[in-house]
């Protein structure tokens, strides 16, 4: 499982991995309503993830990291969705592995540097038959994709 985090939209995926083979099983997203405080938004991120957790049971998961931003109290709260993010799996008994933006896109693009819709044509290759939900969701898969290279190849070194 890959999760996107955000405070309006935090984005999921789920992909299984066989051999080298990806297989797309589901994604979607999840949004809390900017009308809403704080606490009630991150409690509908953590809500959504878990009964996404409950449906398709995924045995691993991996979170986008925080990037800086200019505006402190932006990077804040979205640090608390975040948070929300780890937790989710974290009580289901799920180890969390956590990527940089960067190392993401270079997994699956080749390239650090790769913009969002780089990002979503490559998935869209390597989870042949895929119906994304979302920018998000996408950057959710990408997520997945990513921990399945680096979490096959520690398995290998391992």
């Amino acid at each position: 499982m890959g999760i996107d985090p955000g405070l309006r939209h935090t984005g999921w995926g789920i992909i299984e991995i066989k051999g080298n083979k990806l297989t797309h099983i589901a994604n979607g997203t999840v949004h809390s309503s900017d009308k809403e405080i704080l606490s009630y938004r991150i409690k509908e991120i953590y809500t959504g993830l878990i009964k996404v957790i409950d449906q398709y049971q995924p045995e691993y998961c991996a979170v986008e990291e925080v990037f800086s931003n200019s505006n402190p109290k932006t990077t804040l709260k979205l640090g608390q969705a975040r948070g929300a993010c780890l937790l989710a799996p974290a009580i289901s008994n799920i180890e969390v592995a956590e990527y940089s933006t960067r190392i993401i896109k270079k997994a699956v693009v080749g390239t650090g540097t790769a913009d969002k819709n780089q990002v979503k044509v490559m998935v869209k290759m390597l989870l042949s038959n895929c119906l994304i939900d979302s920018e998000d969701s996408a950057d959710a898969l990408a997520v997945a994709i990513c921990h399945s290279h680096y979490y096959q190849t520690s398995q290998k070194l391992g």
